[in-house]
């Protein structure tokens, strides 16, 4: 664990939220959709069966738990999961929300538009009350 560091750019695409068991938990600066990226705290690691079998179990614990709070949060028609990796080769896992009518509703999110930054006391608004939630 030592040795992690994270991806720039997830670093300059996305805000610290808070640290989990294993991950980092970082929100996307994209604002038009909640949209939230977990980072396993590992070197060097691509792929989900890279991990060790218990990293794996609490990956999945993790982002169920970020999906569940973001669901209650916001209210989301359907929580996206997703692991890509094709731009940016560091695993992270996408859990975003999504909601009837959004920005290409049903669409996928990726290389949709531009992104609209979030408004800073929203931003950090809605990162409290996501730490609130994942907290209880």
């Amino acid at each position: 664990m030592d040795d992690f560091k994270l991806d720039r750019r997830l670093e300059s695409d996305s805000d610290a939220v808070m640290r989990t068991g294993l991950c980092e938990l970082r929100l996307s600066k994209d604002a038009r959709w909640p949209w939230l990226i977990l980072v396993p705290r590992r070197a060097d690691i691509t792929e989900i069966f890279e991990l060790t079998p218990l990293d794996q179990v609490m990956l999945t614990f993790e982002t169920d738990m970020v999906a569940s709070a973001l669901k209650k949060i916001t209210g989301a028609t359907k929580i996206n999961i997703g692991a890509l990796g094709n731009i940016v080769r560091q695993l992270h896992v996408h859990v975003i929300a999504r909601f009837d009518g959004d920005a290409n509703w049903p669409n996928p999110v990726w290389g949709f538009g531009k992104a609209e930054p979030y408004v800073a006391d929203k931003r950090d608004a809605f990162i409290e009350t996501l730490r609130e939630a994942l907290s209880s």
